[in-house]
């Protein structure tokens, strides 16, 4: 139903700042929930930030104060600005989309292909 691809990876030194981008198309109904998540070698896959067609933000504790996330709904577009970048930052980052029913449930749930950000000096 739905794609979802990301952009705006890379190589940047800690203390500095990356935007990525997460471009969705296809049948994007409302309500409904964007997020970005992050998986380092080794460990789970983790919620970084989310954001509701509505506009409602959540972050995890360990990004909150230097990351921000948003979303054009004109150009089905999110947004994730990460600033202050720590080496454990470091992770492939995976555009998430839910669609949600009445109840607030998960009908459907799309995954993009991920983007590497690496934090080195």
């Amino acid at each position: 139903q739905v794609q979802l691809v990301e952009s705006g990876g890379g190589l940047v030194q800690p203390g500095g700042s990356l935007r990525l981008s997460c471009a969705a198309s296809g049948n994007i109904f409302s309500p409904n929930t964007m997020g970005w998540y992050r998986q380092a070698p080794g460990k789970q896959r983790d919620l970084v930030a989310d954001i509701t067609s509505g506009g409602n933000t959540n972050y995890a504790d360990s990004v909150k104060g230097r990351f921000t996330i948003s979303r054009d709904n004109a150009k089905n577009t999110m947004y994730l600005q990460m600033n202050s970048l720590k080496p454990e930052d470091t992770a492939v980052y995976y555009c998430n989309l839910n669609l949600r029913d009445m109840r607030g449930g998960t009908y459907y749930r799309s995954w993009g292909q991920g983007t590497q950000v690496t934090v080195s000096s």
